[in-house]
């Protein structure tokens, strides 16, 4: 299983929080499953704890790659899909996430109420 991890669920996972879903921390350490982190959510965490909304690992990048997570970087094409997509979610960096989800073909690792609204596979964050 290939899995997109929500912005929440990264940061659950990085810091080994409870919070997370015990069967998406399963899936997540499962070494037969991909887990992809995109560049939205380095995005959104960025913006967030600029802004003291957010703590989160200065080592952003490093956290995510020491825990082999594989980067999927935002194309024209996911822009182009989360733009068409209906007007479910105002968040852009969450219908970014589905679109990629979407195109990519990935269960994207979530507890955001309104993303399994959209034609996407979700595993609980």
């Amino acid at each position: 299983m290939n899995l997109l991890l929500d912005t929440h669920a990264l940061i659950w996972a990085l810091a080994n929080d409870p919070a997370l879903d015990a069967g998406a921390r399963k899936a997540i350490i499962d070494g037969r499953n991909l887990v992809f982190v995109s560049a939205a959510n380095v995005w959104e965490i960025s913006i967030k704890r600029a802004l003291g909304k957010l703590e989160a690992p200065d080592n952003l990048l490093e956290e995510i790659d020491a825990h082999r997570f594989t980067h999927l970087d935002m194309t024209a094409r996911h822009a182009d899909a989360a733009g068409r997509l209906p007007n479910i979610h105002a968040a852009p960096f969450d219908r970014m996430l589905v679109a990629q989800a979407q195109l990519e073909k990935l269960v994207l690792v979530t507890r955001d109420e309104f993303i399994p609204q959209y034609a996407v596979k979700c595993l609980k964050a």
